[in-house]
């Protein structure tokens, strides 16, 4: 697992949903708060985007995509003056047919527990834009096109199939800002952590290996710089020393194997690097303000 697969999975409490929406002019649609993210992709005509918090209309055309990371409420809209109704995803709206003065959307929504963000997320800004491109961001289009085409015409499997492309749109929606951000200049955060090649190796060394007994050190040593070196070029990216993020990440690993799982607490313990389940739920206690029993009774609760 990489940083950013890993980052995506651990804030993940639902299965994301997606739907195709073909609308003739005049038409407008509203979108209430959302626990999670959203996003919008053209496939046909244009619109217009009115963002959260007032900010000026944004002008989506064929190939653009939005994300929308806090899910705060927003609207769709053929033009910036046509009045926008709420959207309700169990009210079926007749579908015109599709031709050339037709516009075409594909939006859907992620379940992500934004309370507890992974720290690569506060790079991301409330909205990212992403223009059609001739010739760029291939790998973006072409997941967009295969969700379109899966949702246009569903086929065996396709619960499953359409699941798996959401999660890959949203995995190529972030890489392709965060690759972007680290060619503009001033650059820096996670959009260059994701690029050096130390920051990033270390990161995927604890992600993958969280229940080892790592120290700045060994981590240094695997990025071929010295302890000092290292933790200096680790904190201005990342946001915190390496020894912070390793404990950090090994809370949020255990809370999600809390989530998913029914494993013993002392097994969730070993997999994160604590040596018994006491010692664990001592550190989890006083992260999350609950014990892990208690964590793992509210989920079920809730659900």
């Amino acid at each position: 697992m990489d940083v950013l697969t890993d980052a995506i999975a651990a804030m993940r409490t639902g299965r994301p949903h997606s739907k195709r929406h073909v609308l003739a002019a005049p038409w407008g649609m509203h979108f209430r708060d959302y626990y999670g993210a959203a996003f919008h992709v053209v496939l046909q005509g244009s619109c217009w985007l009115l963002p959260p918090d007032d900010a000026a209309p944004i002008r989506l055309g064929v190939g653009d995509v939005v994300f929308l990371q806090h899910g705060a409420p927003h609207a769709l809209v053929d033009h910036p003056d046509t009045p926008a109704r709420p959207f309700d995803p169990a009210r079926e709206v007749p579908t015109p047919s599709v031709d050339s003065s037709a516009t075409v959307l594909l939006c859907g929504a992620y379940v992500l527990d934004t309370a507890r963000p992974h720290p690569l997320f506060t790079a991301v800004p409330p909205v990212i834009h992403l223009p059609a491109k001739l010739g760029q961001r291939d790998s973006l289009r072409a997941a967009v096109g295969l969700l379109g085409d899966e949702l246009l015409t569903p086929r065996p499997g396709a619960t499953g199939v359409i699941g798996a492309f959401i999660d890959t749109l949203l995995l190529y929606i972030l890489r392709t800002w965060f690759e972007e951000q680290a060619q503009e200049v001033p650059a820096a955060g996670w959009a260059l952590a994701l690029q050096d090649p130390a920051v990033s190796g270390a990161l995927d060394a604890i992600h993958q290996a969280p229940e080892r007994d790592w120290t700045v050190a060994d981590l240094a040593a695997s990025a071929g710089l010295s302890r000092a070196a290292f933790a200096s070029r680790f904190s201005t990216l990342v946001g915190r020393p390496p020894m912070s993020y390793l404990a950090w990440w090994r809370m949020t690993t255990a809370a999600r194997l809390l989530r998913e799982s029914d494993q013993p607490l002392a097994t969730v313990a070993r997999q994160v690097g604590y040596g018994s389940g006491i010692a664990l739920a001592t550190a989890f206690k006083r992260e999350y303000g609950v014990t892990p029993g208690r964590y793992r009774t509210g989920l079920v609760t809730a659900h």
